[in-house]
């Protein structure tokens, strides 16, 4: 059985419900030992090497391999944390969790895995050296490599373990740190709900413009025309900008004396929503000209032979082709409106809107949720700004999720793939 064929079969018995509340239930007692003890960094340390185990079982036996080791050769470094036993009940609860489900290649895959992440934990304890931590991910690719040669795979499970950790570790440090009664507290504020909203609402208003205006625009590019690389040289223009910098040409270009003098800018949802469009413009217009390009031109000759109209055939043919591919790109203009900080903090510090909605709303005024997590951090309290920025992690996350799965269902990237 090769290792494709293991991946899917992995991933196959990885679906079932069973198992998903058994990993959920290993992670909430894990989380529960973890802050019994006081050590938080344990549960982040288990928690990410197992996330790693769990997306490397669906990668085939060689890939888990590799993404397990990798993990807990990274996670070594916890050991001045005093964390060394997580290296070994880590594995241990993973595999009580998901041993059961596997079969074959698979459970043979679990069992090296777990056995070479023991071994290597406990030549790490020993030397404690840290050039085992570049090592390792070295000598298990060499390794591997001189079995089979599969040594595409075995580089990316190793190399990509390496910037999994470098994202998740800090991630799941800071989920792990937080203190359940402020989060709880900074839940329950109405200024916080406030800030979640506009957070939501405002980068959301500023994706759909950007859609409207950008989509058209994203299908002239696809199809070509004369003076094309000046527009998107322009259309680009915001990704090397400054963020403070496009603050600036928001409130020149459209502020009190500009095109548009009666638009409210400064401190205004306009102005908030104009810079929030100005440095995601770039996400939606190429992601949208991208699914544009991929669209095969002989359909849409096809339509129109067949008496469709160009209109017609844009509605019918090219957009429902195109459409995943268009949600994706307001998806990642949502998601950079929402982290923007420089342009908004120079246009709109302080917001003043109608909460819920015009008209049938009252006057507040709040910030955006970087603004509001800087002004908590600047005000001396970093137990206020980590709980807020936990909340707003957790609201962008289900968001998040939920666009996808409205866009993607349960698709894999494998299945959207193929024809």
């Amino acid at each position: 059985m090769t290792a494709t064929a293991t991946g899917s079969g992995g991933a196959g018995f990885l679906g079932r419900g069973s198992v998903v509340l058994g990993v959920l239930a290993v992670q909430v007692v894990a989380f529960v030992a973890a802050y019994a003890v006081d050590r938080p960094t344990l549960y982040a340390l288990f928690a990410l090497g197992s996330a790693a185990a769990l997306v490397g079982v669906q990668a085939g036996w060689r890939g888990f391999a590799a993404a397990l080791v990798g993990t807990a050769l990274a996670g070594l470094v916890g050991q001045q944390f005093g964390s060394v036993w997580i290296l070994v009940a880590g594995p241990v609860a993973l595999t009580a969790a998901v041993g059961p489900t596997l079969a074959g290649d698979a459970w043979r895959g679990l069992a090296f895995a777990v056995g070479g992440t023991a071994v290597l934990a406990a030549a790490a304890s020993l030397l404690g050296s840290l050039v085992l931590l570049v090592a390792g991910p070295v000598v298990l690719a060499a390794t591997v490599v001189s079995v089979d040669g599969e040594w595409v795979g075995v580089a990316g499970a190793t190399l990509g373990t390496v910037l999994l950790v470098a994202l998740g570790l800090p991630l799941a440090l800071f989920v792990a740190d937080q203190n359940p009664d402020l989060v709880v507290e900074q839940a329950l504020d109405p200024a916080v709900h406030t800030m979640l909203y506009l957070t939501v609402y405002a980068p959301l208003l500023a994706a759909l413009f950007t859609l409207a205006v950008g989509v058209p625009l994203a299908y002239l590019l696809a199809k070509g025309f004369p003076g094309q690389s000046l527009v998107e040289t322009l259309v680009d223009l915001p990704l090397v900008v400054p963020h403070s910098v496009a603050g600036l040409l928001v409130l020149f270009g459209f502020g009190e004396g500009a095109v548009f003098p009666d638009l409210p800018i400064l401190g205004a949802m306009p102005g908030l929503i104009l810079a929030m469009a100005f440095v995601s413009a770039p996400f939606a217009v190429n992601v949208a000209r991208e699914a544009f390009e991929s669209v095969d031109a002989r359909l849409e000759y096809a339509a129109r032979v067949h008496g469709a109209s160009g209109a017609d055939a844009f509605r019918r043919v090219t957009l429902p082709l195109a459409g995943r591919g268009i949600v994706t790109g307001g998806l990642l203009a949502w998601a950079r409106a929402v982290s923007e900080f420089g342009a908004v903090a120079v246009v709109a510090y302080n917001v003043r809107f109608d909460f819920p909605l015009p008209i049938i709303g009252t006057r507040e005024t709040s910030s955006h949720a970087p603004v509001y997590v800087f002004q908590t951090y600047t005000g001396g309290s970093l137990a206020e700004s980590n709980a807020v920025g936990f909340l707003l992690l957790v609201v962008s996350l289900c968001l998040f999720l939920a666009v996808r799965w409205l866009a993607y269902g349960g698709e894999s990237a494998a299945s959207r793939a193929m024809p």
